[in-house]
């Protein structure tokens, strides 16, 4: 990441015409979290890869949009760097609850459910460990011929 002072916390910032607002978070990969009214509505090949390709993120960057339900539910959809939206991302479930945590939105060491297109998973961040709880579900079978 280019361009700001680390942390990046509930940082305005302009994207594709439009201000958000950005949390960005280390899981091992970037991610880069952006709180919504409603994910629903989203136009995320838009401002995904918008955010993905960014001055901000000159090796790109996974970015989560989140709808706050309550203090333990998370609605989210995500934009992965060089696969665009996915039905469920692990690291990116968790850069939701670590950044929600920082923003005030969820408490500290309480499971936090974040519901994705792809199923629901369980993060606890305790502020030290971010802990993963969920389902490996198949979601696609197929053959490749060379």
């Amino acid at each position: 990441m280019t361009g700001f002072a680390k942390p990046v916390v509930n940082e305005l910032v302009e994207v594709n015409g439009g201000a958000v607002r950005m949390t960005c978070v280390s899981m091992g990969n970037p991610h880069c979290v952006v709180y919504v009214p409603d994910t629903a509505g989203l136009n995320l090949p838009v401002l995904g890869g918008a955010m993905e390709h960014s001055k901000w993120f000159p090796e790109g960057v996974n970015t989560e949009f989140i709808q706050i339900l309550d203090e333990t539910h998370l609605k989210m959809r995500v934009w992965e760097r060089g696969s665009g939206e996915t039905m469920a991302c692990g690291t990116g479930a968790c850069a939701a609850v670590v950044a929600s945590v920082l923003n005030g939105h969820c408490k500290k060491d309480t499971d936090v459910d974040v519901l994705l297109l792809g199923g629901t998973l369980t993060i606890r961040y305790t502020g030290d460990t971010v802990l993963m709880t969920g389902n490996a579900v198949e979601v696609f079978t197929g053959t490749v011929e060379v």
